[in-house]
């Protein structure tokens, strides 16, 4: 069990940037894969972002360049970086990891979840 933290979520208006952190303890973080989800009142949770500990980015279709995933393994923390934020954009943003290296976009796919953090961004 790895446990995931996140932060950085709030309520923004809509064009503004929010950066989400994703804090791991208790595994060998820089041999996971990381990926973000959200999930919006009564929606099933979307695929956001993934990224590999070989640095293999992957985004959701609906990202069009806004958001960007990182990682720092020496801080053992990954980051969702949210920018030109839209109100559909609203949503529990959830930190989520896996053993494994390859791309994979349901949440099924992943071990280790974090609580989320709530981005509500208003018009």
């Amino acid at each position: 069990q790895v446990p995931l933290v996140e932060s950085g979520g709030g309520l923004v208006q809509a064009g503004d940037s929010l950066k989400l952190s994703c804090t791991a303890s208790g595994g060998t973080f820089s041999r996971l894969s990381m990926a973000w989800f959200r999930q919006a009142p009564g929606k099933e949770r979307e695929f956001v972002a993934f990224i590999a500990w070989t640095c293999t980015l992957s985004y959701g279709e609906f990202v069009m360049g806004r958001f960007a995933i990182s990682r720092d393994n020496a801080q053992n923390t990954g980051y969702l970086q949210l920018n030109n934020l839209k109100p559909e954009d609203t949503a529990v943003y959830f930190c989520a990891a896996k053993s494994t290296l390859g791309l994979t976009k349901t949440p099924s796919s992943y071990i280790y979840w974090g609580q989320g953090t709530q981005v509500t961004v208003s018009s």
